[in-house]
């Protein structure tokens, strides 16, 4: 609940005065009582506040509706979508210059300078504004303390005829990966490894959903990501441009350390149930594995990609350079 305090030194604390003409900062509960319940918000916010055309809005809004959606990944989101939260995820959409449609604030909440003026640099170019009460921030909130800081952002949209993968790339290929935070994960490693692009084939998790936004660390707005519509059309991209593609399959007899790489590389990892789809095993592609020495008989997705990534990053990029990973010489 939003405790309201009466005011009577109004030089400590700014408040809200409830009317409908009035602008963000200043609303009137009770004014035939001619009483004003506030509650406190730092000089810098209201500034924000004040410079910005915000709406205040409640729970029965239609945004905090469509929010809910988003979050709960149950309604339809063709403008792909994302909930971001929180002055680390925010601060990722402003670096990359991610488009927001929804800024929501909540000044109850906003406690520092740093978070006051990330409000203004993404309140500057979101197309919709904001203000809503601590109770209702609350129930779009997924943290203990929230910092008072939410957006609708937009995926990034990745045209494959624009990429051109250099002669050491290395492309990662997801087909048919059904955990959200499993892709999530990925990404992440994608991004920590130096791998080019993220391929997805088969796609059953919605890329937009929190446990993937959450797992990538933000590396979903970095890493180049492109979706196939079918495995056909991915192969034939793949042949036209001359990559050389391996199958994670735990049957193979060749172990990733025997291959040298070397050359455009593509990995291709499949679902945590069903493994690669059998599209992709005609006999033209090698298959690689990763040796088993204990009663398990596989690794978990992510942890098998970052494994082959990392070695095939290694090979391609920093060993035909005489180089370690960082950039320093052997």
């Amino acid at each position: 609940m939003i405790r309201y305090h009466r005011m009577r030194k109004k030089k400590f604390l700014r408040f809200f005065r409830f009317r409908a003409h009035a602008r963000a900062g200043a609303k009137t509960i009770d004014k035939s009582a001619e009483k004003c319940y506030c509650f406190p918000m730092s000089e810098t916010i209201a500034e924000v506040i004040g410079k910005f055309d915000f709406q205040a809005i409640g729970e029965q809004n239609p945004k905090i509706k469509q929010i809910k959606g988003v979050i709960s990944n149950s309604k339809p989101n063709p403008h792909k979508l994302f909930a971001a939260e929180g002055i680390w995820l925010l601060g990722m959409c402003e670096k990359f210059g991610t488009p927001v449609d929804s800024l929501i604030l909540c000044p109850e909440h906003i406690r520092t300078p740093e978070a006051a003026n990330l409000a203004e640099k993404i309140a500057a170019r979101a197309n919709e504004l904001y203000t809503v009460s601590a109770k209702t921030f609350e129930k779009i909130s997924e943290r203990d303390r929230p910092d008072g800081l939410f957006a609708l952002a937009q995926l990034p949209r990745h045209d494959i005829a624009d990429f051109r993968p250099a002669d050491d790339a290395v492309i990662l290929i997801l087909d048919g990966v059904e955990i959200p935070g499993n892709v999530g994960t990925m990404m992440r490693m994608a991004d920590g490894a130096g791998v080019d692009a993220v391929f997805l084939c088969n796609r059953k998790a919605r890329l937009t959903h929190p446990k993937l936004i959450k797992g990538s660390q933000g590396a979903v707005l970095s890493v180049p990501f492109f979706e196939f519509e079918t495995v056909e059309a991915c192969r034939a991209w793949l042949s036209e441009n001359n990559v050389t593609v391996y199958l994670a399959d735990t049957r193979a007899k060749l172990y990733y350390y025997d291959e040298p790489f070397g050359k455009k590389t593509a990995l291709v990892m499949g679902s945590e149930r069903y493994g690669i789809s059998r599209e992709w095993y005609n006999g033209e592609y090698e298959m690689i594995a990763i040796p088993m020495q204990g009663s398990c008989d596989s690794l978990n997705v992510g942890v098998a990609a970052t494994v082959l990534a990392y070695e095939a990053v290694k090979k391609n990029k920093f060993l035909p350079q005489g180089l370690k990973p960082g950039g320093k010489e052997i």
